[in-house]
């Protein structure tokens, strides 16, 4: 059974935060609240984590459109092929706040991942999910929580997000109601921009 938590987004308590991050060092899943919807989640080291996330949501690995949580741009030639200043500027212009970006991935991704070509990048502007990524050491992997509602397609209360996946997970976060929009996603693994999905983050400057 999961353990539930309530972590205030304008003041983490480091405690909590550190409980979180022992989960995930120890290959568990978590649920978190992001600055769009409630995500899945585990450490990108932990092969064991994300063979897990990938059965849930009934996909191989190298299929799964998971996304790399970061908490700053600095460690991003880890994960992502050297970018153009061009690039850069759009990434910084936009981040944190609610977008993905999918850029090339680099050679030295972690070895589940080395056949991917393309990954997705989210620095999200909310300080739980920072602070997490920041004691951790490392980005997390994420992946949106879906409903079977056909009309609520996200569901953004966390205590009816922990009655559905408490058996699923180890930890669900309760970090206040969460958006029901998702991130808006751009690809810049080519020459130009190109929006691949419209969700909470604005277009308009790019």
């Amino acid at each position: 059974m999961a353990e539930f938590i309530k972590i205030y987004r304008d003041n983490p308590n480091p405690k909590a935060i550190d409980k979180v991050v022992k989960v995930l060092r120890k290959g568990g899943l978590i649920i978190f609240p992001t600055d769009t919807i409630y995500g899945l989640a585990c450490d990108i080291n932990n092969t064991r984590g994300v063979e897990l996330m990938a059965r849930i949501k009934g996909v191989k690995v190298n299929n799964a459109n998971f996304s790399f949580i970061c908490s700053d741009l600095s460690n991003l030639s880890d994960y992502v092929k050297q970018i153009d200043s061009r690039t850069f500027r759009i990434l910084k212009r936009a981040l944190p706040g609610p977008y993905t970006f999918i850029l090339p991935g680099a050679r030295s991704l972690p070895s589940i991942f080395k056949k991917k070509r393309t990954v997705g990048i989210r620095i999200p502007d909310n300080a739980i999910t920072l602070e997490i990524v920041r004691q951790l050491g490392n980005p997390i992997i994420s992946t949106s929580i879906r409903d079977e509602d056909e009309i609520v397609e996200y569901t953004t209360d966390p205590e009816l997000i922990y009655e559905k996946w408490k058996k699923q997970v180890d930890l669900v976060i309760d970090g206040g109601y969460g958006d029901n929009q998702p991130s808006t996603v751009i690809d810049l693994s080519e020459d130009e921009p190109l929006i691949i999905r419209e969700g909470k983050g604005t277009i308009e400057i790019f």
